[in-house]
């Protein structure tokens, strides 16, 4: 029984926050949780790997015409699903 007690107790955060990332297919996943003491987190905030592509989409588009963002979008291989939080 003691195999289930992470996935039901939940697992203790290191105090006051933490950060981890892990190599994604498409760049770096990151999680950012924030503890209270307790064994759920207080906040959490989950990057997928398309944010930091959706960030940096205003530079890369600068001195293009507005036709040519759809392609610099396509070049990236932005998954919309993933970074709409």
């Amino acid at each position: 029984i003691h195999h289930f007690e992470p996935y039901t107790e939940g697992f203790s955060v290191p105090a006051p926050s933490t950060y981890t990332a892990v190599e994604a297919p498409k760049g770096e996943f990151g999680v950012f949780l924030v503890s209270n003491g307790s064994n759920r987190p207080y906040r959490r905030k989950i990057r997928a790997p398309g944010s930091a592509h959706s960030q940096g989409l205003d530079s890369m588009s600068k001195h293009h015409m507005p036709a040519d963002v759809v392609t610099i979008i396509g070049t990236q291989d932005i998954v919309f699903g993933d970074v709409d939080s």
